[in-house]
Order: C-alpha cells, then sequence, then structure tokens
C-alpha cells in the first residue's frame, strides 16, 4: 500500500512543499490520528471515523472535511471553488493553513463528541 510520503512525493517539489505544509497541520492538531492512503488520497481517521482528506491536483490541493466541516465553515470556504464535499485551495497562493487547522480541530472535536455519545 502506499503511504502518504510516498504519495506527496509523486508530486513536483513546489507543490510537494505545500501538501507537506497541509499534512503537518493535520497533524498537528490531530496528532492521534490515524493516517492512511484511501480513495487514493492522504485520509486521516480518529476513532475508527473519518476525519478529513487532501489530494494533490495540476492547479490546486483539494481538501475534504466531510459534509459538516464544510458546512460549519461556509462562509470562509466560500471564497474558494468548491466541488461536491470539496474545496480547491489554489496552489499560486499561499495554503490556507489556519483555516486548515480550524476546520481540523472541529472534525476532531466533532469526532471526540460522537465517541462520547456511543460510549
Amino acid at each position: 500500500m502506499e503511504s502518504v510520503k510516498t504519495y506527496i512525493d509523486s508530486f513536483p517539489k513546489d507543490v510537494q512543499k505545500q501538501l507537506n505544509q497541509v499534512r503537518q497541520t493535520i497533524l498537528q492538531i490531530a496528532p492521534l490520528a490515524d493516517e492512511d492512503i484511501s480513495y487514493k488520497m492522504p485520509a486521516y481517521k480518529l476513532n475508527g471515523k473519518p476525519l478529513v482528506y487532501f489530494a494533490g491536483f495540476k492547479n490546486h490541493i483539494g481538501f475534504y472535511a466531510t459534509p459538516s466541516g464544510h458546512k460549519a465553515f461556509a462562509k470562509e470556504l466560500s471564497f474558494f471553488k468548491q466541488g461536491k464535499g470539496s474545496v480547491q485551495f489554489p496552489l499560486d497562493k499561499p495554503m490556507p493553513l489556519n483555516l486548515i487547522a480550524r476546520i481540523t480541530r472541529f472534525r476532531v472535536d466533532e469526532n471526540e463528541a460522537n465517541k462520547a455519545v456511543v460510549e
């Protein structure tokens, strides 16, 4: 199985830098998350449940924070091109790492709250 490092290393150096920034931001906020490849992209799960995903493309990095993550930050994400359940951060602009961190924190908190309800 492909690792996240191998996935990131398959991109040009300038894109690798931005993908690594996104990866490190997620891991700083969710250090206990399981990191894997799912749907052919880096995927993070906590308590066995999806947290966030990201993927590199020619002109952008796609970020996938499940419907709740996108809904909670709809106003801030409205400045970016979006698809169903995804947002596109252009490679020719600085990565919005603070926004990625806050969305990831929201998803961690949501995941933990849902875990508490189940237990």
